[in-house]
Parts: structure tokens; sequence; C-alpha cells
């Protein structure tokens, strides 16, 4: 019988598979309530330094405009030299990012140092994912996935309480200091990931496959090394020139902005393709699904406090219920780690979205303010529809080999999560057509079935077998090849 069936999914754990857990945690806890810190700031920012409207939501958008780089150079860092450093380079840039921020004396101060939020949050994420993932047992790497992305919904939960409370105290001691305070705070759960991840094991399949010299090329190596490190270079600084024209919105309307979005996903192709000139398909299709993914869940994320206020919800309702959202969010991304590893993970994400979906047109189609019922649609919406991306990590990683993972799974994901810069504003123009609520649930749905296709199908396998089939791996977004491997094992 099989042995994985008869034991507690805990018992696989140890003490120090703990600790390395919850130092990773910790990170993706610190994303989520940096992130959100900037949103609740933003008011009190923009009378500090006198800020139009278009400047103050620049500062946002800047940590998109970096997160794509941070994700290829901190996680090529994380393939050559180990996950764990990656960690701590990555904890210590956003520290230093945090820190600075409660002292910047002006806006373009503020401005860099959330591209350098934005750029560390991506090295973050990738190598906390990566190290989590391969530390783990196989069997239960949906869990691993899953429980890590919980930190990033409490993360948010925390900063709301936080700013609920802290500013408001700290402004009545001394006046115009409370937003500053207020990225102060993150030095907190900072200081904690530094003391845990100090001395934290390597990740075992990455140290298991350096050990055997069989690595391939590092990123870093193909791309600024190689015979094409000068145009290489260049893409580099043309794609982030033209992505901050686009996100401190610079030019507008579809002639100024189309151009400059084809260049950037030029340049990102272009690095795919060598990357891996065999399996590029499966980078390009991946990009694609995740910025589906985030254009699905990030309309509902930036415009959710203006949806409230507009059927009728006071301020301190709205920020109640959204808190009580994202612990849904953090319930969701703990459920999919079980349900993943029950039933499989692409079987449990197309399911998941499905349930999501059904539930979005009562939740955006009210006309009155029903508390009860919106914050009870909001709960099960975010469960089902937010908290499934807990598995984002463990899918994507499925489709790169150790020693390609780390850059791999943070370029894929942070060129995809520009997507969660294009939603909130897409959803705001097709709200100019119809209602908020409707193009809320429009744009959900309509994304939310591309994902749905693409994971639920595996759609990047299927293309890559039809440009070259020699270059499909067994294991390529199934992670049921894994489970059934790790069952002949323990019989």
């Amino acid at each position: 019988m099989d042995t994985t069936m008869q034991r507690r999914w805990w018992t696989y754990l140890s003490k120090e598979d703990w600790k390395a857990f919850f130092a990773a945690w910790i990170g993706v806890l610190l994303d989520g309530y940096d992130f959100v810190l900037i949103a609740f700031a933003l008011p009190l920012i923009k009378e500090a330094f006198n800020l139009t409207l278009v400047e103050g939501a620049a500062l946002i958008s800047a940590a998109f405009i970096s997160r794509w780089l941070g994700g290829l150079l901190l996680g090529a860092v994380g393939d050559k030299w180990g996950r764990k450093p990656a960690m701590i380079l990555s904890i210590f840039m956003f520290a230093f990012g945090s820190i600075a921020c409660a002292f910047a004396p002006g806006y373009w101060f503020l401005f860099v140092f959330r591209l350098i939020i934005g750029f560390a949050m991506a090295g973050e994420y990738s190598a906390s994912a990566a190290y989590v993932i391969e530390s783990w047992p196989v069997h239960m790497r949906n869990k691993a996935s899953g429980f890590l992305l919980s930190g990033y919904a409490f993360g948010v939960i925390l900063a709301a309480q936080v700013n609920k409370y802290f500013v408001t105290a700290v402004d009545s001691w001394h006046p115009g200091w409370g937003w500053r305070a207020l990225f102060l705070t993150g030095i907190v759960p900072i200081v904690v990931a530094i003391y845990m991840r100090r001395r934290l094991p390597e990740a075992a399949d990455w140290e298991e496959t350096n050990s055997s010299n069989q690595t391939e090329a590092n990123m870093l190596d193909i791309l600024f090394r190689g015979k094409a490190k000068t145009l290489n270079v260049l893409g580099v600084i043309v794609a982030s020139v033209a992505l901050m024209l686009i996100f401190m919105q610079v030019v507008s309307g579809v002639a100024g902005i189309l151009p400059l979005a084809i260049i950037c996903g030029a340049v990102f192709i272009a690095f795919v393709v060598q990357f891996d000139t065999k399996r590029w398909v499966i980078g390009i299709t991946i990009m694609l699904t995740i910025f589906a993914s985030f254009m699905y869940t990030w309309p509902i994320q930036g415009l959710l406090p203006t949806y409230l206020g507009s059927i009728g919800m006071t301020k301190d309702v709205v920020a109640n219920v959204v808190s009580f959202a994202g612990l849904g969010n953090a319930c969701g991304y703990i459920l999919a780690g079980f349900a993943g590893d029950a039933i499989g993970m692409r079987r449990w994400y197309a399911i998941s979205l499905i349930i999501s979906q059904i539930i979005v047109w009562p939740l955006f189609t009210q006309t009155g303010g029903v508390v009860v019922l919106v914050t009870g649609l909001l709960f099960f919406q975010q469960m089902f529809g937010q908290g499934i991306a807990g598995l984002l990590p463990k899918w994507v990683s499925s489709y790169f080999p150790v020693e390609k993972r780390a850059a791999g799974l943070g370029f894929c994901y942070n060129v995809g999560a520009l997507g969660g810069a294009v939603g909130p504003v897409l959803g705001a123009a097709v709200a100019a057509k119809v209602s908020l609520g409707v193009s809320l649930a429009i744009l959900s749905v309509g994304f939310a079935m591309i994902v749905v296709l693409s994971i639920g199908l595996n759609l990047p396998k299927l293309l890559q077998k039809l440009v070259d089939p020699a270059a499909v791996r067994p294991e390529d977004g199934d992670d049921e090849v894994n489970a059934r491997v790790v069952g002949k094992q323990d019989n």
C-alpha cells in the first residue's frame, strides 16, 4: 500500500523544513504588506509632495516597471549561486527600499526607491518559491506553493490593520510623519526574515543538481556574456524606458501606447528565445497565461474599494469588507495546496476558477449595498478566484529544470505581472461604457476562462509539441507525473 496515504502530511516535514518555510513565508508576507502600504499612504504622500493624480499613480506603477528585470537578474542569481543567497540579497534590497521610502525627501527619490522595491519583490518571489518548492517532498509541492503564497494575503490584512490604527496615532504625535512611519513598520518582518534565513540549508534540488556539475548555462551568461550581450543590454534599457513612458502616462491613447507595448513584447520574447532556444514556446505561453491571470484578478483588487463605495458602503465598512475578503484569499491559498495535492494541480485550478466566476455575477451586479451578502460572496470569490493563484509558482516551476527554474519563474511570472498594472486601467475604461460592477465581471470571466483553458488543457505543453516534440518533458505542467513516481517509490 502507498505509504503516502497512511502518513499524515506534516510528518514528512522536519523542524528545519518548517523553519525554512517560515523564513520564505515572511518574505512573501512582506511583499503583500509593502505593496499595499503605498496605496494606503498615497493620499498623504500626494499632499506632502503636492503631487498630481498621475504622479501619485506612477508611484504604484513603479514597482511593476522594475519587477520583470528583478525576476530575470535575481532569479539568475538564484540559479547560479543558490536559492538562499538570492533570498538574502532580495530581502536586503527590500529592506533598503522600504526604509528609504520613509526618509524620501521628494517625489523622484520616492519613485526610485519604489523601483528598487519592485526589483527586489520579483527576486524575493522567485527565490522563495523555488526554495520552498524544492525543499518539500515532491508529492507535497502544491501545499508548499499554496501555503507560501498565503503570506501575501496575510501581509495585505496586516497592512490594512496597521494603517487603520498606526498612522493616526503617529500623526497626532508628529504631524506629517504618519505615512513615513508606516513604511518603517516594514522593518519588523524584514529583521525577522533576515534572522531566520542566515543559517538555512540550501534547497535540496538545487544542491543535488549543482553538485552533479551538469548544469546548463545561466541566464546571466546567456543574455549578457554571449554574442548578443550588447543588444540585450540595449533591450533592457529600451524596455525599461518604454514601460516608464507608459505607466507614468507620458504617452496616452492607443496610438502612443501600442508601439511601446509591442517593443516591450519583442524584447521579452527575444530574451525567452535566447534563454531556451528549443522550449521558447513554453516560456511565451506561460507569460501570456500569467498576464491573463493578473488581468482577471487585479481589476477587482485595484477597484474593489471604489465598487463597494458605489453601492453605498461607508469608508469604515469598506475597510472591514476588504479585510474579510483578504481572509478569504488566505484561506483559498491554503485550500489550493490541499486540493492540488489531492486531485491534481491543473484539475483543481480549473474547478476553482469556474466556481469563482459563477460567484462573480451576483457579487458585481448588486444594486444596493447588502453588506452581509456582499461580504459573503466576496469571501468565497476571493477564496476560489484569487486563492487558486497560490498554485501558480508550482505550475510555472514544473516547466523549468532546476538549473533554470528561478530565472524562468522570476522572469516569466513578473513579465506576466504587468497585467496587474494594465487591468485596473482597462477596468476603469470599460466602466465608462457600462457600470463598474459589470466591467469587473466581464474582465474577470473573460480572462479567467483563458487561464482555465491554458492551465486545464496544459496549453504550454501542447503548443510545444506542435513546434518541437523532442523538447517536451514528461513533467511539463503535470505534477501527477511526479506523484506517480513517489507512489511507486513508497510502495
